[in-house]
């Protein structure tokens, strides 16, 4: 049986995207792009809501800032040249804003020299199909999944600061040679992703397709990990801080699953916080963002971050 996933109503988000695609470096708001797109505004936050989890302000400010910041690393354009491509007023506004979802002004963060995205573009599947047993199927990925796998990578980034696509794709072939990703598939398309490490007792990675979030995905696969793999074991990952703007909801989501508080944490210059899962704990709410979980022993949390992820 397939369940309708609105079809129209991902191609008509999907020519939202390249709108906003066309447009990232102008002052861009939900107003604007409505009249862009030929559609009321309180229609289009709606639709653009449902269909991929986040509202398009927060969509346009996060590609923006994203832009922002590769151009702060890659290109020569002076700091208020970048600020009013991204669409602000005034360097101090866009100083303030950037800080806050990339946790250093944009002088120190050029100094860096390190970019990572905060959201990339979502290409959205123009034929889902959403099974009712989609979220049974849980397979271990393949070699051959690796093209999927980063295509699908790039739709969850919004869950992992630091993320390194090149280091990424290395542990992830290492950690696949290994049994220790699984992937559930719509057709060609991965839609969930899950890594884990059996040494560590840790799930590394959990993500679900934009698309795919309202279909029991991310918690069939925590139901999985901890029934067949970490049994009887506590679980811990690292998530945002409360209160950190960049946070798309992860933080809440584990709560609701039922992981608890530990301690602040810096990973790779980043501030988190350690969440733990009891032993035994029942997963009973929906979970529809990725998780990462934090290095514990003797190999720093920091250099998995490096790795994209990932580790032994």
């Amino acid at each position: 049986m397939v369940i309708d996933m609105g079809q129209s109503k991902v191609e008509n988000i999907s020519a939202v995207i390249a709108y906003v695609e066309t447009h990232l470096d102008e002052r861009l708001d939900l107003e604007k792009v409505a009249k862009g797109v030929h559609y009321s505004k309180y229609h289009l936050h709606r639709m653009f809501k449902d269909t991929v989890g986040v509202t398009l302000h927060d969509y346009i400010r996060r590609r923006q800032l994203t832009e922002a910041a590769r151009l702060l690393v890659f290109s020569p354009k002076s700091i208020l040249e970048i600020a009013q491509d991204a669409g602000y007023e005034s360097q101090q506004a866009f100083t303030g804003i950037f800080k806050d979802m990339y946790k250093h002004p944009p002088l120190e963060y050029r100094g860096r020299g390190k970019y990572y995205p905060l959201q990339l573009a979502f290409t959205l599947n123009k034929n889902p199909t959403a099974p009712n047993e989609m979220a049974t199927q849980i397979t271990y990925a393949k070699l051959e999944d690796l093209p999927a796998w980063m295509d699908f990578a790039s739709l969850v980034i919004d869950g992992f600061p630091c993320f390194d696509a090149q280091e990424h794709l290395k542990r992830l072939n290492y950690s696949i040679r290994q049994r220790q990703i699984l992937v559930i598939r719509d057709k060609s398309i991965v839609v969930g992703g899950a890594a884990f490490s059996r040494a560590a007792g840790r799930i590394e990675f959990l993500g679900v397709h934009p698309q795919y979030r309202q279909y029991g995905i991310g918690e069939a696969f925590l139901d999985f990990i901890r029934d067949r793999i970490f049994t009887d074991r506590e679980i811990s990952i690292t998530t945002f801080r409360e209160g950190d703007r960049a946070d798309t909801g992860q933080r809440a989501a584990y709560r609701q699953l039922g992981f608890v508080e530990s301690e602040l944490l810096m990973e790779f210059g980043y501030p988190v916080q350690r969440m733990i899962l009891p032993k035994k704990r029942v997963l009973h709410t929906h979970f529809n963002l990725q998780v990462r979980t934090e290095r514990e022993g003797s190999f720093d949390a920091a250099h998995r971050r490096r790795n994209g992820g990932y580790d032994e």
